[in-house]
């Protein structure tokens, strides 16, 4: 179970600046179980977009928005009805996997907090740190706090060598993807600004999200 809690309206607000037409990705899954990303909150989501102006073009609700392959036949009809951005309404990895399917800016509605256990064999990829501050509007949709070996927010640190990490050369540097990323979206001025070093914070945490609705 991946917990997330929503952002503040006015951030996703403040990420959509220059925004007209938004389509909304939720999750039936963990976003819909922490009520952050099911069909209330997307209809929620949708109500509070259009009072400030946007126009939503459409709401899509996966089963899975982490599932890359699923995904992209969902994503579709967003695309094709002009959507000039998206928002994900699902967890770290679900927002990079949105990321991933289409070459419009995706913007994060909600902070991942941590991720719980999954008892199955399988084939996974760590997509999300879960820092707790998510940075995927301002990174083109890559978290550095995890493609980065170093987990640097201020990247590239100089150490990488033909595009390869110098902590491990198998992997891509997390800040040249940064940099493609940012410039196909036509947004490289994003790699001007600087962002704020995570905080620690302590460890186990919960979230009680029937306590929170009293």
């Amino acid at each position: 179970m991946i917990v997330s809690k929503a952002k503040p309206i006015e951030a996703v607000l403040t990420m959509l600046q220059g925004v007209q037409k938004v389509g909304l990705v939720g999750c039936k899954s963990c976003a819909s179980a922490c009520a952050v990303g099911g069909e209330k909150e997307c209809q929620a989501m949708q109500e509070a977009l259009e009072a400030a102006g946007f126009e939503v073009v459409g709401t899509v609700l996966p089963d899975e928005s982490c599932h890359k392959m699923l995904l992209r036949r969902e994503l579709k009809p967003l695309v094709a009805a002009g959507a000039e951005a998206l928002v994900s309404l699902a967890c770290g990895s679900g927002c990079q996997t949105v990321a991933d399917n289409v070459k419009i800016p995706v913007y994060p509605a909600n902070d991942t907090l941590f991720v719980g256990q999954t008892e199955r064999v399988g084939i996974f990829h760590e997509m999300c740190r879960t820092c707790g501050d998510c940075v995927l509007g301002e990174t083109g949709g890559i978290c550095p706090m995890t493609k980065c070996a170093k987990s640097l927010v201020n990247g590239p640190c100089g150490g990488q060598k033909n595009g390869k990490c110098e902590v491990d050369p198998t992997n891509d540097c997390a800040w040249i993807l940064i940099y493609q990323r940012l410039e196909a979206l036509g947004q490289l001025h994003k790699m001007e600004k600087t962002l704020e070093d995570h905080s620690p914070r302590s460890y186990p945490q919960s979230v009680n999200v029937r306590e929170a609705k009293k």
